[in-house]
């Protein structure tokens, strides 16, 4: 479907439609929650600024599509604290569907239900996935092997295929795909492993002294995976693979991101909305399979973020109100408004470092050095 496009274009197109659909589907959820728990909608935006076209519903929501495609966001009737407005504003209040008159518990369904609506697209896009296509298996085979490491000590070669490792203080753990390989090896750093393996009709056991990742826990084997095979499931085991998925994904970013909080991560992968509609184009150009996975991943990543406690975010509105059903009111005004100017702050810090490392990553710098040059 994109393959046709000049790259520029596709980029920019994936780029719409992927950051559309994260952006539907999270404010699509705070709305519904909204609507369950009895407060007015006034307006459901898919983009920023001026709107390209709008609508309104039965219900009174506007509905609007915005010519800036960087974000969106739901207008929630009486979202402003009373102090905020002004008394005629506080007059056309409609009683009992504001939000800051409904109970925290409310409040906090309403806020937390954006994050989740994101997790539930990636577990409905994986699933959907593994059922069509097919779940991808990495073989336990050997594609690759890295100089120097300790499969290259151990001798073993590009084609051989793990059949099982051994230890002592763990048996013997039969393989079967290559995630098996790295979680055994991740597990015993600076160990002799027994691995017996498959080199076209022969069956060798080989010992290997596993090597060891900076942070001294973690083993590596120094291997790259081979082959990929798709295997189609069930619609049960289908929904279990996606939340099966869906959380791995979860996992991992969260180690990532707490890798470079800790410095044992460089920021270098941080990117920002360039890197996304770069990547959005390459990995649309490899087909619709492989844009559904990358939305769900993205999907992923959107909906933790949202999950930090960072005031102005999700996370930050849940931190306040367990402060608030702690305390049994509301945190103070000011306290209120300091904590988001040091979210909206942090933010903008991220953002600019975000989008200076995608201007690097694209060759921008190197790109205008050499003009001036």
């Amino acid at each position: 479907m994109f393959q046709a496009i000049p790259e520029f274009l596709r980029s920019g197109l994936a780029f719409v439609v992927v950051l559309g659909v994260l952006v539907f589907v999270h404010e699509l959820g705070h709305y519904l929650a909204a609507r369950w728990r009895g407060v007015f909608v006034e307006a459901f935006s898919i983009g920023f600024g001026k709107a390209i076209v709008s609508w309104s519903d039965h219900l009174g929501t506007v509905w609007k599509l915005c010519w800036l495609p960087l974000g969106g966001y739901v207008k929630l009737h009486g979202q402003e604290r009373e102090e905020d407005v002004t008394p005629e504003e506080r007059a056309q209040w409609q009683s009992g569907r504001t939000f800051h008159e409904k109970s925290v518990l409310s409040r906090a369904i309403i806020v937390a239900a954006g994050p989740i609506a994101n997790f539930l697209l990636a577990i409905v896009l994986f699933s959907g996935l593994f059922m069509v296509a097919g779940r991808p298996v990495t073989l336990p085979e050997v594609g690759e092997v890295v100089a120097g490491s300790a499969a290259a000590r151990a001798g073993l070669q590009a084609g051989d295929r793990i059949e099982t490792i051994g230890g002592a203080g763990f048996g013997i753990v039969a393989i079967d795909n290559f995630e098996d390989i790295q979680r055994v090896v991740s597990a015993h750093p600076a160990e002799t492993l027994d691995v017996r393996l498959r080199r076209g009709e022969r069956q060798l056991d080989v010992p290997v002294l596993t090597g060891m990742q900076p942070d001294g826990k973690t083993g590596m084997l120094g291997i790259r995976g081979g082959k990929v095979e798709f295997v189609h499931l069930g619609v049960a085991a289908s929904i279990i693979a996606g939340i099966t998925q869906t959380w791995d994904v979860t996992a991992q970013t969260f180690a990532g991101v707490s890798q470079m909080l800790t410095g044992a991560r460089g920021t270098e992968d941080l990117g920002g909305p360039l890197r996304i509609a770069q990547l959005s184009g390459q990995v649309a150009q490899l087909g619709i399979a492989s844009l559904i996975s990358f939305i769900a991943v993205l999907s992923v990543n959107l909906g933790l973020i949202n999950l930090f406690p960072i005031p102005i975010l999700d996370g930050g509105h849940l931190v306040f109100y367990l402060v608030e059903a702690l305390r049994g009111r509301p945190l103070p005004p000011r306290a209120q408004a300091a904590g988001y100017r040091a979210g909206l702050a942090l933010l903008a810090a991220l953002f600019v470092f975000a989008t200076w490392n995608d201007l690097t990553h694209l060759g921008i710098f190197r790109w205008v050095a050499g003009l001036i040059g």
